[in-house]
């Protein structure tokens, strides 16, 4: 699952317009309406950290884990000479056996997707339900089934550019309906601007699409008790234009 191998080089540059800061605002809004004096928030899947440090900066107590040594790196790089109390470490959701407890476990930009295998998900719910304190919020998002299937995923093509290269990354999707699988195979060119050098890096990311009663049901399996689930874009209730929903739920 080391599917960010070559890719996290060009993490930052392909998500340099994503709004880490809005993102954190609903997050934070999410916490507040749903939980309770929630202060220590460990992130499943952290990537470079972005999303922790906008949190830390609203007064949460952060921690960040993520299965990329190459993510978590970038991740303390970002708060390297910044006193904002984030820890980070290389672990596998999957797996991870938390020392403490947390008030609220996140899980962000579909990383529950990439749980494919039905035992995948129950052992990231299971490690979820581990780190949290009775009553703890579990706020994670995914792709949304009813969403994916009525806006099937199409070839796209993105370029950008940043100090040094141009990158141009296609995605080719390839569906699975016996799965509720969907493999994005990109392609990626790094062309070097001064020398005209050109680099090619492909990665499948293969994605699962949820439905709303099979996550309730892993979820009582697991210990918790759903709450919600709200379309990511509105925050309000999700339908067949949804391609992604946040899911919240308690732990009992």
């Amino acid at each position: 699952m080391e599917v960010f191998k070559d890719y996290a080089y060009y993490y930052n540059a392909f998500y340099q317009d994503k709004d880490y800061v809005a993102e954190a605002v609903q997050i934070d809004f999410l916490l507040k309406k749903y939980g309770k004096d929630i202060s220590t928030v460990i992130n499943y899947g952290c990537g470079t950290g972005r999303h922790d440090i906008e949190l830390a900066k609203m007064g949460y107590h952060c921690t960040g884990i993520d299965m990329s040594e190459l993510m978590i790196e970038i991740a303390n790089n970002n708060v390297r000479n910044q006193d904002m109390g984030i820890f980070f470490s290389t672990e596998d959701i999957r797996k991870f056996e938390s020392k403490i407890q947390y008030d609220a476990v996140i899980s962000l930009f579909h990383v529950m997707s990439y749980q494919n295998r039905n035992e995948d998900i129950l052992s990231a719910f299971r490690s979820a339900r581990s780190a949290l304190n009775s009553g703890g919020l579990f706020l994670f998002d995914v792709w949304y089934g009813p969403g994916v299937l009525n806006d099937k995923p199409c070839v796209r093509v993105k370029d950008i550019e940043d100090e040094k290269n141009k990158l141009i990354r296609i995605a080719r999707p390839i569906m699975y309906d016996k799965d509720n699988v969907v493999d994005v195979c990109y392609e990626v060119f790094i062309i070097d601007k001064e020398t005209g050098e050109t680099k090619v890096i492909h990665e499948t990311h293969s994605m699962r699409y949820f439905f709303r009663p099979e996550l309730n049901f892993y979820l009582k399996e697991t210990g918790f008790e759903l709450i919600d689930n709200l379309d990511c874009k509105t925050l309000g209730k999700t339908d067949y234009n949804s391609w992604t929903s946040y899911f919240i739920a308690r732990a009992i």
